[in-house]
């Protein structure tokens, strides 16, 4: 979903002034508290919030979605289309647009990001964004692919793949494996050590990483060294016990999930036909995937189908790095990135990338 995307466009407004994690906090009346907040929940469940992340949900009403219907989707559409130069701003990086051909013949876009004078050939990391795979854009969420860009030589590619419910699935999987096949293709013209591809996505977009990780292992694709997928969005079933408990509560809660998954798999949703490319969490084997991180918040509506999902991993003999921070709702990271747990996720996640890319 578009949390990230959001904050990142009104952080002003929500009591941040700059798109790092790094950056210093702006004034506020009062500073982040330590500790936890408990909030009612479905069912009288207290639902303890980090403090410093609790500090800011009130600022964030009316700017993310949760209980959000079609019909609220062209307002949060909008809230979540970053432009490129709010993301890319004045990094010594070039941004340059290419026109590929995505799933059907139809045509989309893909962002080739890479810093000033990179020569040689990088890692290739192709980033795909978040927003329920209904919203966003291919800008929203990438600051990740900037700071890479700097830290590893990194060639980020981030795809403008197409959104439900106007393409339903498949189209949105298969767009984000065409891109990914023409990022292999022009890997030499682009700079990047074909041998070195890792793809990330967070969200709705770490559900679109993890199926079009599994089309490029199914279809003799492009080798990946790793996929990082940071609170995906992967089950469209509705049954787990956290989406369950997180109805109305959050930042991106039961209720817009199931909007956005109707819009994806319209009375598909919950059936017996739904393909693990699309939500997989269906998947049954999960054999031969590369090395795998995977966060997510205790505190929302995916973290029941995050963790399975890696246990799931391990049980087919597979490597997975996984993280439930305590107390953080979904896109902490992104909404609070000066509050100390997410400085720690986001710390554990570069660390994860910088070792698969030690050569």
């Amino acid at each position: 979903m578009p949390v990230s995307s959001l904050a990142t466009k009104h952080r002003t407004r929500v009591g941040h002034t700059s798109c790092s994690r790094r950056s210093s906090r702006a004034a506020t009346d009062t500073p982040f508290p330590t500790g936890r907040q408990q909030v009612e929940g479905p069912m009288t469940k207290k639902i303890s919030y980090d403090e410093q992340l609790a500090a800011i949900l009130p600022a964030l009403e009316g700017y993310v979605p949760r209980g959000m219907t079609l019909a609220d989707l062209p307002r949060f559409r909008a809230l979540s289309t970053i432009e490129r130069q709010d993301l890319v701003g004045d990094a010594p990086v070039e941004c340059i647009d290419h026109q590929i051909t995505g799933f059907d013949g139809g045509e989309i876009l893909v962002s080739v990001i890479r810093k000033h004078g990179h020569a040689g050939r990088g890692p290739g990391i192709y980033c795909i964004h978040g927003g329920g795979m209904v919203m966003g854009n291919r800008f929203a969420g990438m600051q990740p692919a900037v700071n890479w860009a700097l830290a590893h030589d990194a060639v980020c590619v981030t795809v403008e793949y197409r959104l439900a419910p106007e393409h339903p699935a498949p189209v949105g999987v298969e767009d984000c494996y065409a891109g990914l096949c023409w990022m292999a293709g022009e890997a030499k013209s682009l700079g990047i050590d074909p041998d070195w591809l890792v793809i990330f996505g967070g969200s709705g977009g770490g559900g679109l990483a993890a199926g079009t990780t599994f089309l490029a292992r199914d279809r003799g694709g492009p080798g990946l060294r790793g996929q990082l997928l940071q609170c995906p969005m992967i089950d469209d079933r509705d049954d787990t016990g956290s989406t369950k408990l997180y109805e109305g509560v959050g930042v991106w809660d039961r209720i817009s999930n199931r909007t956005a998954w109707d819009a994806i798999l319209g009375d598909r949703r919950g059936g017996r036909t739904v393909d693990p490319a699309t939500a997989p969490a269906r998947a049954t084997n999960l054999s031969e995937l590369p090395p795998t991180f995977i966060d997510v918040g205790s505190e929302e509506v995916f973290r029941d189908e995050a963790v399975n999902f890696a246990r799931n991993i391990w049980a087919a003999g597979g490597s997975c790095e996984l993280h439930v921070w305590g107390g953080a709702f979904h896109g902490f990271y992104d909404i609070a990135p000066e509050a100390e747990i997410s400085v720690a996720c986001v710390d554990a996640r570069d660390a994860w990338l910088a070792r698969l890319l030690r050569r």
